[in-house]
Order: C-alpha cells, then structure tokens, then sequence
C-alpha cells in the first residue's frame, strides 16, 4: 500500500513539473507542486519552489507563509519571522500568520510577545483548537499549569478527540496531582490510538501514583511489546517497581535501560539513587563513575557523587565532588548552599578534633 501511494505521488509531481515547463508563470502550478513535496517531506524542493514562485509574484502571502513556515521548521527562527511579517503587511487580517508568529516568540520563550500573537489569531478565529494547544502550552512551558488546564479544555470543547490537547492535558492534570483525570485522558488518548507506546507509559506512571500496582505493571508490559524504544518505559517500569519496594527487579529493569542505551546518564543516576537509599553505597559510587565517563561534565552527577561520599563519611572527596559541580555551574545556588554547609560542618569537626583528613 505505501509503495502505491509513493508511486502516485511521483507520478503526480511528475505532472506538475511538465504542467510548469508549458506554464512557467501559472502561479497555481507552484502552489500544487510545493504542496506534493511537502507531502514528500522533500523541504528542500519545497523551498526551491517557493522561492522561485516569489522571483515571479513577490507578493504572494501562501508562498510567503510557506518559506516563513520551512525556515521554522529549519529552527532559523529570524529568517521565518521575516517572512511572516512581510506576510502579515500584506494580510493583516489572517489569522494563520499571527498564529505562526505566535510560534516563533514561543520558541524563543517570549511569554508575552507569542501570547499576544495567539490571542490576536483568536480575534480573527474563534473556532481553530490549535490556537487553544498553542496558548495552553505556552502556560504549561512556563510552568502556569491551571490556566494551561483552561486553555486544552477550551480546546477540547472545539475537538473533543484532539490527541494533542488530551496528551497534553493530562500532562498538566499529573502536575497538579490530579491523577483520577489525568488517567481518564490518557486512558481516551489510548483508545484512539492503542499502539502509543509514549501514552501507555503515561497510564503506567499514573496507575503507579495511584498505587495500582498490577495495572501499573500491565500497562508497562503493554509498552515494552510496542515497536520502538524501550529505554523510557524501562525506566518508568523501574521507578514503579522500586516505588512498590521491589527493589531487585527495579534493579535489573534499570540495567536494561542502560545495556538499552548505554550512551543516556539517566538510568544511571536512577540506579545509583536506588542502591544508596538501599544503602549499598561502593554499588552506586560505581554507577555515579560510568555516568561521569557518559557525560564529563555534568553537575548533577557530582552532586550526587558527593552525597555518596558524605554518607560514606568521607567528606573530603564530598567537597571535592561538590566544588566540581559548582565550577560546571557556578550560578547553580543550590549547589553552592549544600557545598557550604558540608564545608562548615567539616571546619568545625576539624576544629574540635572529631575527624582526620582522609
């Protein structure tokens, strides 16, 4: 099936290339065949026509918003923006342009500037849900989860089965611990689209909130039976275990995230956590160590490191791993403030007698 649809989107960019060579100025000829690349996802060749359609008619605002909209998706957000502005003059009045660039001041993190554009898109179209997803996760971005909440919901009264909106909503739900909704929209995302690997780890992570242990569990299993990537659900399956004080399970699960993908710090930072609440502390002074050849400078993980050296009472190397941390961020206050206090408590225990330099 798929070979036959390829076939006859070759063939139909095919005609348009012969319908242009007889009508090089057919303006619409332009806009059929950027289309039929677009739906190629050759964005290269998109771009090629529009530009050559702007050489011939400067002044067209689908061809305009077209190449504003390829240079977004190139992440060349100024070159979109100018594009879109030149749009804009030309048609103040669509909606779809003030949407766009309310997209760009998104990406540049730019609250007020895209939400400005956002409710501008809304004046001229009231009715287009997107422009609802786009403000909610603008709020959800900038960590406003209860008005984010308003905004999918005003969103999901325009399209009630909007995937987007409801994997989005329920996201904001977990954040406000409101788990009970957050499962009925990720349960609904579920139904329309059962193979969502991503959704089935969501109602796994909830399901473990809620202490449903086995629907929990049942739910990741689901995951892991879907194509793709398994390094997330292994990790999720491993908080749930550990979180259910099936630790040696949890344990293993981890290592397969990280046999999964071995060039991801997280699974093991999360076992290394896990094995020194267990109190198995040279265990995870191990993991803290592979993590560093994984990623040299990250400061989490000598933070972490440091905390294992401290419970391991050696508090020289606790400062040592701290001050690293803080020379990777140096802003980082939180660092600074724990780095401080073990080095006071060290000073005074010195001063008193109570401890010998390792």
């Amino acid at each position: 099936m798929e070979d036959i649809k390829k076939k006859e989107l070759d063939r139909q960019i095919e005609d348009a290339i012969l319908a242009m060579a007889k009508e090089p100025q057919n303006i619409e000829l332009y806009h059929r065949l950027s289309k039929l690349y677009l739906e190629q996802q050759d964005y290269d060749k998109v771009m090629s026509v529009l530009e050559s359609l702007l050489a011939i008619s400067p002044n067209d605002v689908e061809a305009l918003i077209g190449m504003g909209t390829m240079w977004f998706y190139e992440r060349d957000f100024r070159k979109s923006l100018s594009y879109y502005n030149k749009a804009l003059e030309l048609n103040p009045k669509n909606y779809i342009i003030y949407y766009n660039i309310g997209n760009v001041f998104a990406e540049w993190k730019n609250f007020s500037k895209a939400l400005f554009y956002y409710n501008r898109a809304i004046d001229l179209c009231s009715s287009n849900p997107e422009i609802y997803n786009a403000i909610a996760l603008l709020y959800q971005d900038f960590e406003e989860y209860v008005e984010a909440r308003a905004y999918y919901e005003k969103a999901l009264s325009l399209d009630p089965e909007n995937i987007t909106a409801l994997v989005d909503m329920g996201n904001v739900c977990f954040k406000l611990f409101d788990y009970e909704t957050a499962l009925v929209l990720y349960k609904k995302v579920f139904a329309l689209n059962p193979d969502n690997k991503i959704v089935a780890i969501c109602i796994g992570n909830t399901l473990t909130l809620m202490k449903e242990r086995e629907k929990a569990y049942n739910y990741f299993e689901k995951a892991l039976k879907m194509e793709g990537d398994n390094y997330k659900a292994y990790i999720c399956y491993s908080i749930a275990l550990s979180e259910f004080k099936e630790n040696d399970i949890a344990i293993e699960m981890y290592k397969r995230a990280i046999n999964a993908n071995p060039k991801e710090i997280n699974a093991y930072l999360l076992l290394a956590n896990l094995y020194t609440n267990l109190n198995r502390l040279d265990d995870a002074m191990d993991l803290y160590k592979q993590a560093l050849k994984v990623s040299h400078n990250d400061a989490q993980t000598y933070m972490l490191m440091g905390n294992a050296h401290y419970l391991k009472n050696e508090i020289e190397k606790s400062i040592a791993s701290y001050r690293a941390a803080i020379k990777i961020e140096p802003d980082n206050d939180e660092h600074k403030l724990v780095y401080i206090q073990v080095l006071d408590e060290y000073i005074d225990k010195k001063r008193n007698g109570e401890l010998e330099s390792a």
